[in-house]
């Protein structure tokens, strides 16, 4: 078995920081939608502008919101305005490998999708 990237959202920002919630991360719900990210899965957030990344899980947000808001302990680690990059991961078996691609999000600055692929670019050196 091989853990592949499952979905990302690419350079979403930070709406919210909410120490006093009780952990996770509020995602708008068509980001979750399109990207297959269900609510209470496990994912990954690496800051951009800051350079921490953190585990937790995603809770749904109002459809249409724009909200990303990172809360409880991890709202240490971001803060409104902050730039993410949001990943979850699927373990596939080896059969499943050659016909699976990724759900790769990309949004503007207000979280609005502006495209979505399933390739990541390779960039020229």
């Amino acid at each position: 078995q091989t853990t592949m990237l499952k979905a990302k959202l690419h350079r979403v920002s930070v709406t919210h920081s909410e120490l006093g919630y009780e952990g996770s991360c509020a995602i708008d719900g068509r980001l979750l939608d399109r990207s297959g990210i269900r609510e209470y899965e496990q994912i990954h957030i690496y800051n951009i502008t800051n350079g921490s990344r953190l585990t937790t899980y995603a809770i749904r947000a109002a459809k249409d919101s724009g909200v990303i808001s990172v809360n409880g302990a991890a709202a240490h680690l971001a803060n409104s305005g902050d730039l993410l990059i949001i990943c979850a991961y699927v373990v596939l078996a080896e059969n499943e490998l050659a016909s699976f691609k990724p759900q790769l999000v990309y949004v503007d600055e207000n979280n609005r999708i502006v495209r979505t692929s399933r390739t990541i670019p390779v960039q020229a050196a």
